[in-house]
């Protein structure tokens, strides 16, 4: 009985929840049940009950923890700053470890070596624009259909950034390591292009660090923690010397930022900084190190990650860099889309429910234009909105407007 494993949820994390039930309305699986025990105070009571002894790790226990999003809604509202998203690692953590099935060993093994492999992810990248291209997506089972409809085109290969090194025109403000993820420099080509660009235009030297590989944040998420954990050594070790990490993808940036958690400090040193894209990007509109370009533009929808906005706290930056940009912005209900990394594959259902809301949302927004600083969430919104839709990274929209903005200045 209790817990085994050093990624455990502690007795001080589990105690600060004051049971209050202010969390309950911002919840979207309790929003869809109404049950106590899909509410993030049912599942940290749940946790105290394996703590205590009460009861063990047994299937209720695990579809009780699995049910949940992960979207960490319930820790802005709360007032005791339980810490919920760790807790809820470490409650996957212990289910893995008890309950390490065929298909839960064969995620941690995918989510580790896979992609944390440059040349496997060469390898799914080049099948991938293989399937894009023949067709072959129309016998494709009902779940990768709509994973493969969320996709933007993929080119069957991609330059690869690491090693590589961008200086600006002039003294370095400070240097940056870009973290090129496991699918963001092979899917999302174009928003490390645009994040260089505007990381050495606001006076940042930009570093690829060569040693770097997947963040471990799908690993952490999933309960595959050993994984996750030599994963974030790898990354720690790789960007020493830098004065920031940078992210450009909400869920890798939130992760980095917990790296205190999952490394020992003689493996990142007491000096790690991590720092979203937009973080950077709306610091040197603000500073005048980017310009503000003429008002005018489109319509936006900007949807709020929640691994931007309730584990980071990001919330104004990503509008700032829109309207800088001159485009019209909406925001949409910051409730969470269901992409929620593995979340959309292993249940569907919910997962399609709440991609469906969201996109009815957009339409009735009026937008044709969606921002989203995250792939899981822009892939979610792709495969859900029909039609004439673009969803782009916000920095992205800003790069595109500014050389739009230059160009008709020539």
């Amino acid at each position: 009985m209790g817990y085994q494993t050093p990624y455990a949820p502690t007795r001080s994390e589990l105690s600060s929840c004051i049971q209050c039930g202010l969390c309950l309305p911002h919840c979207p699986t309790f929003r869809l049940t109404g049950k106590e025990t899909d509410s993030p105070r049912g599942r940290l009571t749940a946790m105290t009950a394996v703590l205590d002894g009460i009861t063990g790790i047994d299937e209720v226990f695990a579809e009780t923890i699995s049910f949940c999003l992960g979207c960490r809604a319930c820790e802005p509202v709360c007032p005791s700053m339980v810490p919920y998203g760790r807790a809820l690692e470490g409650a996957r953590a212990e289910i893995s470890a008890r309950q390490g099935g065929v298909s839960r060993r064969l995620r941690g093994w995918i989510m580790e070596t896979w992609l944390g492999s440059p040349a496997i992810m060469r390898a799914v990248t080049w099948a991938t624009a293989l399937v894009q291209r023949t067709g072959l997506a129309r016998i494709a089972p009902r779940r990768v259909r709509s994973g493969l409809r969320g996709l933007r085109p993929i080119a069957w290969s991609t330059p690869s950034l690491r090693g590589e090194t961008f200086q600006p025109d002039r003294a370095p403000v400070a240097t940056v390591g870009l973290l090129t993820g496991c699918i963001m420099g092979r899917w999302f080509p174009d928003v490390h292009q645009a994040s260089i660009a505007l990381l050495v235009r606001a006076g940042y030297r930009v570093v690829v660090p060569s040693g770097q590989t997947c963040c471990g944040a799908l690993a952490a998420h999933d309960g595959a923690a050993d994984g996750a954990a030599r994963l974030a050594v790898r990354n720690a070790r790789a960007f020493r010397g830098v004065d920031f990490v940078v992210a450009n993808a909400a869920g890798c940036s939130a992760h980095l930022k917990d790296y205190r958690h999952w490394t020992p400090p003689e493996a990142r040193g007491e000096d790690w900084q991590v720092r979203d894209i937009t973080e950077l990007v709306a610091d040197a509109i603000e500073d005048g190190r980017l310009p503000r370009l003429e008002q005018g533009r489109e319509l936006v929808a900007l949807q709020h990650p929640c691994h931007l906005r309730n584990a980071q706290r990001i919330v104004t930056q990503p509008r700032l860099i829109l309207e800088a940009a001159g485009y019209q912005t909406t925001s949409i209900d910051p409730a969470c889309c269901g992409a929620a990394g593995f979340y959309s594959i292993l249940r569907p259902d919910t997962s399609t429910r709440l991609g469906r809301d969201k996109a009815d949302e957009i339409r009735r927004s009026g937008a044709r234009l969606v921002a989203s600083a995250n792939p899981g969430c822009e892939m979610q919104l792709r495969s859900h909105l029909a039609g004439d839709y673009q969803v782009m990274h916000p920095v992205e929209l800003y790069l595109q407007a500014l050389s739009g903005a230059e160009e008709g200045q020539a």
